[in-house]
């Protein structure tokens, strides 16, 4: 996963400068989560898969499904995929629809926080947590809560590269790395 999305990355940032330039950032961002699902269709994922398919076909292939799907792709969202298909870069189109999105929410003012716990968090601790994050991170907060029942308690916020690991779990552990030296 780390590694799909460091190759992501860049894929996504020099589509948003793109589509920043243009004006036409909801457009790009349309079009990737578009083709991303499309690649997550078992057909087209074996159709990725297989190397006996030059990647021209494979670009073309995703290019026809979006041009039944919405409308046929401008010049540059051809060279895109066909791009991704040359350097086998196509099945990790889902990520690069996540961070593109992260770049987009980020220039609009927006971080996208999840916020994992070991119960369900009531309305009222979301919008605390929602005000602190705001404060400090200085943008408007996105929360999505994940129950997770792995953890023993507490709670872990991810917040873009920011991770606060307030977990029991976090804490039992810097216990036991203290005792042991």
């Amino acid at each position: 996963m780390a590694e799909t999305l460091t190759l992501a990355r860049p894929y996504a940032k020099a589509v948003f400068e793109l589509a920043h330039e243009r004006k036409a950032t909801e457009h790009w961002g349309s079009f990737l989560k578009l083709l991303a699902g499309f690649t997550l269709n078992h057909e087209v994922q074996v159709m990725l898969g297989d190397p006996r398919v030059p990647a021209a076909v494979r670009a073309e292939v995703l290019l026809e499904l979006c041009s039944k799907a919405v409308q046929k792709p401008d010049v540059h969202a051809r060279n895109f995929v066909k791009l991704l298909a040359e350097y086998r870069r196509l099945p990790i189109l889902p990520e690069i629809a996540v961070e593109y999105a992260a770049l987009r929410e980020q220039a609009e003012g927006v971080v996208n926080v999840e916020l994992r716990a070991a119960t369900s968090v009531d309305a009222g601790e979301q919008a605390r947590i929602s005000a602190a994050l705001k404060q400090k991170l200085h943008h408007d907060i996105k929360l999505t809560c994940v129950t997770d029942p792995t953890l023993i308690g507490g709670a872990i916020i991810h917040a873009g590269d920011l991770v606060i690991d307030g977990s029991v779990r976090e804490k039992l552990s810097r216990l036991a790395a203290a005792i042991i030296r």
